[in-house]
């Protein structure tokens, strides 16, 4: 052996050994699509093995009545602590073997296990037993992804969409004042409402502010014509009118019909712009001129196309892409998963410059058909996660500093504001994701073919309030919707003067 050969044959001698895996046994029984419940069984060695490792590793401090640390026998040491060390050698053997077990069987976890821990008992005799219930990914096929058409919603940005955009940007900083007349369309009208079935109080919220249009959004329900039924209104006044309850309502007895909504109003109030001074210029974003503001407002605008352009290509991507996604959800997952639906819809909004007012709306467009959007949502993100795994694609720290340096930008606070609040609400995983299946999607749009198609910025035609008309939405059943005074507070950060 020559002295090269023998100083790498030292160097791997002194390697710390890698180690060992247990013999497991594994049953795995599929439920249903997403459902497994997966039996394990560990030999009596390996239980063994870690508990002569646990004596070892407590051998050097066991302090022992007539002995000094370290030189009492070990078969003193192991009967002392032997209920210490059971707890320890129970834990270590679940930890190891749940993480070999999703290795080993190449589970794809959707949830956390399902497992008391309380009731796996650690024998004296014979092997350890235990069972969990798991959610995983849905086997499927791929997908061909490669050269889908698709058509691209295309404009130029006008002189005139900046200009309602100024002016929409104006109206958020102008003047709410009494009015004694009726509402005109784009007033706000503050209201006591009551929602009734048949005799059967079913929610009320007190002193909502409502902008006049011609559709009403709940979190659960929709009123078309509410700026008919108020225009002749005033103080005091008492209107009531159906409402249709969307088909995935919380109280399942309400999904798809209707309530009597009752409303009062109790004041009427007009918006007055302020004047484009130097002083709002400053307050708007530090801008010298109102050329500078006319350049913001359409990058904000071009933003928004983007997010357009994306959320109409994505439609198209995923409706290919899911077509033969025939396979079901668990209802429990789809309850569990509207909400973190809601929030990456919240989180794309935000990024792409969206006001309050515009993702209330459509938050409110989604919880309407909560169980649908989220169902279609996962399918549409198992089938681009796969894609990503099949094409390498990944997450980078500097992906992390892009998401959360464009949601600073838009939303006027610090980066490391925007990431400490991410954090504490437990938002990175969806940031992760939405990382993931952007990158996915650019990797599957750049084998398409595209069709450019003209595209109109919406209008405010709809004002969403944040009530549920069933008092919770599916999926926040223990979190009723904010209170009157937060949702008044909330509404009052876009409108104060």
């Amino acid at each position: 052996m020559t002295t090269s050969e023998s100083a790498i044959a030292q160097a791997s001698s002194d390697l710390p050994e890698a180690p060992q895996s247990l013999k497991i046994d594994v049953s795995i029984s599929k439920v249903s699509t997403c459902q497994r419940r997966i039996k394990v069984t560990i030999p009596r060695e390996d239980i063994d093995r870690y508990y002569d490792e646990a004596v070892r590793d407590l051998m050097p401090t066991a302090l022992m009545p007539g002995f000094r640390p370290g030189r009492a026998p070990r078969s003193l040491v192991g009967h002392r602590f032997k209920a210490e060390l059971g707890d320890q050698i129970r834990s270590k053997l679940l930890n190891d073997a749940m993480a070999q077990v999703g290795e080993q069987e190449k589970l794809a976890p959707i949830s956390e296990p399902d497992l008391d821990v309380n009731a796996v008992v650690l024998p004296d005799t014979g092997p350890m037993m235990f069972e969990f219930g798991i959610e995983v990914r849905p086997e499927f096929d791929i997908p061909n992804w490669k050269g889908l058409s698709i058509r691209r919603p295309t404009r130029e940005i006008s002189a005139e969409d900046v200009e309602h955009a100024v002016t929409r940007l104006l109206r958020e900083r102008g003047r709410l004042v009494p009015y004694d007349g009726s509402p005109s369309k784009g007033d706000l009208i503050v209201v006591n409402v009551r929602f009734l079935d048949g005799d059967r109080l079913v929610s009320e919220a007190s002193e909502l502010e409502i902008i006049v249009r011609p559709t009403l959004s709940f979190a659960d329900g929709l009123l078309d014509g509410f700026d008919v039924l108020v225009h002749q209104s005033k103080a005091g006044s008492k209107v009531s009118a159906e409402v249709n309850v969307s088909n995935e309502a919380a109280d399942e007895k309400l999904r798809g019909g209707k309530v009597t909504m009752e409303m009062e109003v109790v004041e009427v109030k007009k918006l007055e712009l302020p004047t484009l001074s130097s002083e709002l210029l400053s307050e708007l974003g530090d801008f010298s001129s109102f050329e500078q503001l006319r350049v913001a407002v359409q990058k904000q605008l071009e933003n928004q196309l983007e997010w357009h352009r994306r959320r109409q290509v994505r439609q198209q991507v995923a409706s290919a892409l899911t077509a033969s996604a025939t396979w079901d959800l668990p209802p429990d997952l789809l309850k569990r998963q509207s909400q973190r639906e809601l929030e990456r819809s919240v989180l794309e909004l935000r990024r792409s410059g969206f006001d309050d007012d515009s993702i209330r709306r459509h938050v409110n467009e989604l919880r309407q058909t909560v169980m649908a959007s989220t169902a279609r949502s996962l399918k549409e993100h198992f089938i681009l996660e796969r894609i990503a795994e099949d094409e390498s694609i990944t997450d980078a720290s500097a992906d992390y500093d892009e998401e959360i340096r464009a949601i600073a930008a838009q939303s006027g606070e610090s980066p490391r504001r925007v990431r400490a609040s991410l954090e504490k609400r437990g938002l990175m995983d969806v940031l992760r994701n939405q990382i993931i299946e952007r990158k996915t999607l650019d990797r599957i749009t750049s084998d398409a073919k595209f069709t450019d198609t003209p595209f109109e910025f919406e209008k405010s035609e709809t004002d969403a309030v944040d009530h549920a008309v069933c008092g919770t939405v599916v999926g926040e059943e223990e979190i009723p919707t904010a209170t009157h005074s937060e949702s008044r507070d909330l509404r009052s950060v876009s409108r104060r003067g």
